[in-house]
């Protein structure tokens, strides 16, 4: 049997985040900054979604003939498979409407978070939604293609160990990259933990289950010398939403990690509570590079009203300080946006930033995901059903306080304002250029987590010196003298790394 799985890279799109959901790139609001944040992030090379790699291994190891067929009509198959983001849905929907008429006999199978979210837009295709793990048809391929059913459900996968290993080997896999994560390409995408037990509820993570299941580290780790081996892999991304809940586990994943071939660099995304130092020490020991932790907002009322456990006091900046210090890029999530958010809101939001400081701020307007519980909450407010501009860039509800186009301003402020500062390169420099900090430091001169002021603005083009900061007082805690003696991993370390 041959099939076609069919994907596309317009709109930007970025299928494996936000639950499946999507995301799609900075759009370059803000001016002249704007447009060089957005370059630095086009430079990335995304993989597609992991459910794709997975069912890849999975039908070849049935027999099946798989091929992959990006932004382009695809010739005759048995079965086309879709994976929508909400950015790329109108796209495709095109898409699986032609084929229905050129292969009235094939079989159109549509999976992801989005499908299970939004069955109905599918049901005068002709298609079959494919509700639950995409992976699960390993077990019932046969019984999913002969229903009559318009969708099927098909559960999780109880035993994420019995899957095969992703199969890269029918995409791209040699231009992967991952720059705000890595120095050493390609990258894979990876697992060793499915779902959250948590329970925010604008988050799409949850949609389909509110708890977490394992990989054996043996497994994960095995996984990666297959990746290093079979494909030339250097760096591997966690897709887990929650690492670190199974403290041992970690333990002994790193300690796995330490004993491959070769050393590998690799990212994950948690919370800051699960994160001890000594946790962090072994998984920086072993190659981490960066953690994602979600922030969102300094307003405890906020996160509390969205069902966020909130982390108050000042352990935040701690983390980020103690992971600069160990070596390891922070990428911090922040949300602005939401339906009662007034200017000054959004303005703590950066000026809360701007005190953490970690090395990737992620200014993320609020977006109301189908599925969730907060899409639910906020539906009479949703003002723009266009789903192309749901990229977490763009204001798509009315607001009590501001208009669409305030808080799009706002947004880019936030974003442009971030970066383009002396204290951001102080303190995130060594980490953003590491062979640059160790060089540096082999020959004895200042490294760059040392620049001084009258060094960092002309780093940036001289836009702070011309246009300001344009923020008017910051607060007193954003004003405060902050050491930047952080330490730079030994030549040796980064070389190790």
């Amino acid at each position: 049997m041959h099939v076609v799985l069919w994907d596309t890279r317009k709109n930007d799109a970025q299928k494996d985040f936000a639950g499946g959901m999507g995301v799609g790139m900075y759009p370059g609001r803000g001016g002249l900054r704007g447009r060089i944040i957005q370059h630095m992030y086009r430079r990335d090379f995304r993989p597609p979604a992991l459910h794709f790699a997975y069912l890849a291994a999975i039908l070849r190891r049935q027999g099946h003939d798989v091929s992959y067929v990006v932004d382009r009509t695809p010739g005759p198959a048995d079965v086309y498979v879709f994976n929508p983001a909400l950015m790329t849905l109108g796209i495709e929907l095109q898409v699986i409407s032609r084929l229905s008429a050129a292969q009235p006999n094939a079989r159109i199978l549509v999976i992801g978070q989005v499908a299970f979210a939004l069955p109905d837009v599918f049901q005068e295709l002709g298609v079959t939604v494919v509700r639950g793990e995409p992976e699960s048809l390993m077990e019932n391929w046969d019984e999913v293609l002969g229903s009559p059913e318009p969708v099927v459900n098909v559960g999780s996968v109880a035993d994420l160990d019995a899957l095969p290993f992703p199969d890269w080997s029918i995409f791209p896999y040699k231009r992967f990259r991952i720059k705000y994560d890595f120095w050493k390409f390609p990258t894979a995408l990876i697992q060793q933990s499915r779902g959250c037990t948590f329970s925010c509820n604008y988050c799409p993570y949850i949609i389909v289950e509110n708890k977490t299941r394992f990989r054996s580290p043996e497994s994960v780790v095995e996984e990666m010398q297959y990746g290093m081996k079979q494909f030339g892999f250097q760096s591997f991304k966690f897709r887990d939403p929650l690492f670190g809940l199974d403290r041992k586990r970690v333990v002994r994943l790193a300690e796995l990690i330490g004993q491959l071939p070769r050393k590998i660099q690799f990212s994950i995304e948690s919370r800051i509570d699960l994160m001890r130092r000594e946790t962090l020490q072994a998984l920086r020991d072993v190659g981490l590079t960066s953690i994602t932790v979600g922030i969102e907002t300094p307003s405890e009322e906020t996160l509390r009203r969205y069902k966020r456990a909130p982390i108050n006091d000042d352990r935040q900046r701690q983390f980020v300080e103690l992971c600069r210090s160990l070596g390891i890029r922070t990428v911090a999530g922040f949300m602005v946006g939401f339906p009662d958010d007034t200017r000054e809101n959004i303005l703590d939001v950066l000026h809360y930033a701007r005190r953490v400081n970690p090395t990737f701020a992620n200014f993320n307007i609020v977006t109301p995901y189908p599925g969730t519980e907060f899409y639910h909450e906020v539906r009479d407010q949703i003002a723009d059903t266009d789903w192309t501009k749901y990229s977490v860039y763009n204001p798509v509800m009315q607001y009590t306080h501001l208009t669409s186009n305030e808080v799009a301003e706002l947004h880019a402020k936030c974003v442009t304002k971030y970066y383009f500062r002396s204290r951001y390169l102080q303190a995130n420099a060594s980490l953003l250029w590491p062979r640059l900090a160790a060089l540096a430091k082999r020959i004895m001169i200042a490294p760059p987590n040392h620049i001084p002021d009258t060094v960092a603005r002309p780093a940036v083009a001289g836009l702070i010196a011309e246009h300001g900061d344009g923020l008017g007082e910051a607060p007193a805690a954003d004003r405060q003298t902050v050491t930047t003696d952080l330490p730079v991993l030994p030549l040796e370390q980064r070389k190790s790394a």
